[in-house]
């Protein structure tokens, strides 16, 4: 069993939720975070994204590609950027260092909403069962300016 805890305060220094410090004495208790673009569709110019946004996508892949030989074939085109943040510092952090890099191209990426879905999705990996995230509403920003869900992806091993 999780807890997941969404607070909506400022905060001035990124730091560990309260859940996450509570736990921190734990000797093997580990937190990893993400935040990623990600960019799909039928894309016929993946080398317009690139050009467009300044940024090198960690991963790209064309629909009827495969991940690997027995992997099934992929139903969609693809263009990735993960935003460049040890996986262990803050969610918050990730989210900040990713609106930075996006922020000055919001105009090109709800224009690509037209024809492509355009989504944010946070990544929260721990082994701990009982440990939480905080996310400041000022780090929401580009989800409510892009017009996306705040997506997360959790997993707890």
């Amino acid at each position: 069993m999780f807890s997941l805890d969404v607070y909506a305060y400022p905060v001035s220094e990124p730091k560990e939720s309260a859940d996450e410090q509570e736990v921190l004495d734990d000797e093997d208790v580990h937190f990893a975070h993400s935040a990623t673009l990600r960019i799909f569709g039928a894309i016929p110019d993946l080398d317009e994204i690139t050009l467009t946004l300044k940024l090198q996508p960690t991963n790209v892949h064309r629909r009827g590609e495969r991940r690997g030989p027995q992997s099934p074939l992929y139903k969609h085109d693809m263009w990735s950027y993960l935003a460049p943040v040890p996986e262990e510092r803050p969610l918050q952090v990730h989210v900040d260092t990713l609106w930075s890099h996006l922020r000055p191209h919001q105009d090109y990426l709800l224009g690509l909403k037209s024809r492509l879905t355009v989504d944010v999705i946070c990544g929260y990996r721990s082994n701990s069962g009982t440990a939480g995230i905080e996310v400041p509403y000022a780090s929401l920003e580009m989800f409510t300016v892009l017009e996306i869900p705040f997506g997360l992806s959790i997993i707890v091993a």
